[in-house]
């Protein structure tokens, strides 16, 4: 069984976690039971933050984000799949928190998969459960540190999860914007536009990259981190020729001059540049 020291060991946990600390008898006297000791110390570690597409929640980030707290997740499953068990129970197959041995949450997905505990027994050996509605009820005999280990180790393929990058990684939360930046074609193959933006960013460290094979470079994405910036960046002809920027509101100057001096050294002009949610921005 891996232990904390294990994962840490694999995947460097932050030198400051955020919303790590907290009342925890507090927490367990709301929920009405214990939590296991190993997503305590997984808590204590890493704070609020994702493991790739893994999400922890915790239980004192209600100041940032119901969405990301432990104990407001507690009762979320019951709220939305209580009807639907009623009149399909082959889609939900556990009981629901708070119903005894109920499923409680504790990691989502990007993509909508649910980290679950089923709450029966001693908190210690509460097994993990891969949830979601459609496909993934997948129960696995381990506690949540041993199941992220095993998944970003790769020595447990974990139904419902991306395929792990090669080298694992924790972001803690930060506030950060979100800025798409279209560009125009260019006559530099891709390679070359992707070293010359890393180059501009450097050092980097590479966040995972996807190939359409019958495509090429005509549908590709690069994710890749400005480890100094703490920058998040994806390169992707795959939905439009863009790059992709995530950084603290504080940086939004450089990051739009260093950006902006890329595109001109890779052969590219800047078309547009929006908020994820398609709002104008630097112009």
């Amino acid at each position: 069984m891996a232990t904390i020291d294990d994962l840490t060991r694999l995947i460097p946990p932050p030198a400051a976690p955020v919303h790590a600390d907290g009342d925890w008898a507090a927490v367990e006297a709301t929920l009405g039971l214990s939590l296991p000791a190993d997503y305590r110390a997984l808590v204590a570690a890493y704070g609020l933050g994702g493991f790739d597409d893994i999400n922890l929640l915790t239980p004192f980030a209600a100041a940032v984000s119901e969405h990301a707290d432990l104990l407001w997740h507690a009762g979320r499953l019951h709220q939305l799949l209580g009807e639907s068990r009623a009149k399909n129970p082959d889609a939900v197959p556990f009981p629901l928190f708070p119903e005894p041995g109920g499923l409680l949450e504790w990691a989502g997905t990007g993509t909508g998969i649910a980290l679950c505990w089923l709450t029966g027994g001693e908190p210690d050996s509460w097994p993990v459960v891969v949830f979601d509605y459609l496909y993934h009820k997948e129960r696995y005999e381990v506690g949540a540190v041993d199941l992220l280990h095993g998944h970003f180790s790769g020595s447990r393929v974990i139904d419902g999860l991306d395929e792990p990058p090669r080298t694992p990684w924790f972001d803690a939360h930060r506030d950060r914007e979100h800025v798409y930046v279209r560009l125009s074609d260019s006559a530099v193959p891709y390679a070359e536009r992707l070293r010359i933006l890393r180059a501009a960013l450097a050092p980097t460290a590479d966040r995972g990259s996807f190939v359409d094979e019958d495509e090429g470079d005509d549908s590709r994405q690069d994710h890749f981190k400005a480890i100094d910036r703490d920058w998040q960046v994806t390169y992707e002809t795959a939905y439009g020729h863009q790059i992709r920027v995530a950084f603290p509101p504080a940086d939004a100057a450089a990051a739009r001059s260093v950006i902006f001096a890329a595109a001109r050294d890779m052969g590219c002009t800047v078309t547009r540049t929006t908020t994820h949610r398609g709002e104008p921005v630097w112009t």
